[in-house]
């Protein structure tokens, strides 16, 4: 008996211990912090110009989820007309500044993430939809997510397998 308690401290002491290798949760946060700073230095005066823009609008678009229902913050982002498709490069421009930009903003949800895109693409005259779905097979929690998609591309959100189509909201 007096054996077995001496393995079981043994293995909780070698659990707690990390590798010299291996970094504290804290300083790989202040590490990835100073990258994410020093990318953002890094960037030329259009992209961070672009990346500033895309900051505010993400922060405004929570902010507006936060205080309003959905149907008004989507009726303010699509009170723009946008009616031509957008380039891949665009896609892609739009895709990295709301993506980066939400990083920096607290509960940037996948659906303020799809409303600022879709106001960032209608700024161009870029037209594109927000598609709502929920996950098969989840029992009895309920799990949706939101995309962006323009042109049959998906912009923001990632892949849609595993979850069913329930609406899209367009452009205006």
């Amino acid at each position: 008996m007096r054996h077995l308690s001496r393995q079981v401290s043994q293995k909780a002491m070698v659990s707690r211990q990390r590798p010299a290798t291996e970094k504290s949760p804290r300083q790989a946060k202040s590490r990835s912090g100073r990258r994410s700073l020093t990318g953002i230095l890094s960037l030329s005066g259009s992209e961070a110009l672009f990346l500033c823009q895309c900051l505010v609008v993400v922060a405004v678009v929570r902010l507006g989820l936060t205080l309003f229902s959905y149907n008004r913050v989507r009726a303010m982002v699509t009170r723009l007309n946008a009616h031509q498709c957008a380039s891949m490069g665009e896609l892609r421009l739009v895709a990295w500044g709301v993506a980066a930009a939400a990083r920096f903003v607290p509960r940037a949800t996948c659906l303020t993430q799809a409303l600022s895109g879709q106001y960032m693409l209608a700024r161009q005259g870029n037209a594109s939809n927000i598609r709502i779905g929920v996950e098969r097979g989840t029992g009895e929690q309920l799990k949706a997510h939101a995309w962006l998609i323009s042109d049959n591309h998906i912009v923001l959100g990632g892949s849609v397998d595993g979850f069913a189509h329930l609406v899209d909201h367009g452009s205006r």
